[in-house]
């Protein structure tokens, strides 16, 4: 297809979506098709998750409202999908952490490296309304749109091509692969390398090529773009626990009724527990697939990397809410916990 049918196609679809999404008064809405934007595949935990969500939501409202999710960047990238939601023409995306950072700084102290010990402290925090109850409401009056909650990236670790990362002095005069922006690039200088910015997708040749030497995701895209063919040595630094959010138009969710509002928030409960069942299964199916194909994952003392990367939260968090946030999160630690 060309460019230019894609394009018409995209646009026929949006055209579509904005007739089904008519405008609506807080509460008199008795069901209707919650339309999701997704940047990931159908086989992709998110999916599948949020899939089973809308076979919830019809089988308990008896039809009258299902969630339709529209993987692959369908509607568009994630800043796309948050202007669809915001407008209304889309009801509902999944979008990154960063992306709401840039609607809201405060959100950077759910972003930092040390703001989460492990995906169970993760989604309690992010699912608590006594800490993050005033920042998912916060951009309701000037986007339209509610934040619900989030669903794990998982945990982040160092990969290479030369062998093992103990301690950040492994990894000096290296070139770390990290997305573009300022926080991961001070992430990398405080795990010991040298920050180098690069396209996702360019990835495997630059270090196939020597271009970077190290690289830092979760296991499953480890795996699934096969970056253990030309970086074999894992190295569970487990440096950060990355995180997308769910977001939702506001006149939709307060068009619910209180009945069908209580099925839709036990509906996204579930999801998120199976999400996290279906990222733990997916982990270990990744590492089993990477260690077929050469790759060796080592055991190291991540405490190491998280005294390194503590001192950014000074550097980062720049006002009292961010600083609120960041110490109510680090205060329900799994270690505070236990």
């Amino acid at each position: 297809m060309s460019r230019r049918a894609t394009a018409a196609a995209a646009g026929l679809t949006l055209v579509a979506l904005a007739a089904c999404s008519a405008s609506l008064e807080p509460g008199t809405n008795d069901g209707d098709v919650l339309h999701l934007a997704l940047n990931q595949t159908e086989s992709h935990p998110s999916y599948i998750a949020l899939n089973a969500w809308g076979e919830y939501m019809e089988e308990q409202t008896e039809g009258r409202w299902t969630i339709d999710v529209y993987p692959n960047e369908t509607l568009g990238a994630q800043a796309e999908a948050m202007q669809l939601v915001s407008d209304g023409s889309v009801e509902m995306a999944i979008v990154s952490g960063p992306q709401l950072e840039n609607l809201n700084r405060d959100f950077i102290a759910l972003n930092l490296p040390t703001t989460f010990d492990d995906i169970d402290h993760q989604m309690r925090v992010v699912h608590d309304p006594t800490i993050v109850g005033d920042l998912y409401a916060s951009l309701e009056e000037t986007n339209n749109f509610t934040v619900l909650g989030g669903f794990t990236q998982g945990s982040r670790s160092v990969y290479t091509t030369f062998g093992r990362v103990e301690t950040p002095e492994d990894l000096a005069g290296q070139k770390l692969r990290v997305q573009e922006s300022e926080l991961n690039v001070a992430m990398a200088q405080a795990l010991g390398a040298s920050a180098t910015p690069m396209a996702y997708g360019e990835l495997y040749t630059g270090l196939q090529s020597g271009v970077v030497d190290a690289a830092e995701n979760n296991e499953v895209s480890y795996a699934s773009q096969r970056h253990f063919e030309v970086a074999p040595y894992w190295s569970y630094t487990n440096h950060l626990v990355g995180l997308d959010y769910l977001i939702i138009n506001t006149d939709m969710l307060a068009s619910m009724t209180e009945e069908d509002r209580a099925v839709f928030d036990e509906g996204w409960e579930l999801a998120r527990a199976e999400h996290v069942e279906l990222w733990l299964q997916a982990t270990q199916d990744a590492v089993a697939t990477a260690e077929a194909g050469g790759a060796t994952f080592y055991e190291v003392d991540d405490q190491v990397f998280f005294e390194a990367l503590e001192p950014l939260a000074d550097r980062f968090l720049t006002t009292d809410d961010q600083w609120a946030i960041y110490d109510a999160a680090r205060a329900a630690s799994t270690e505070s916990a236990g």
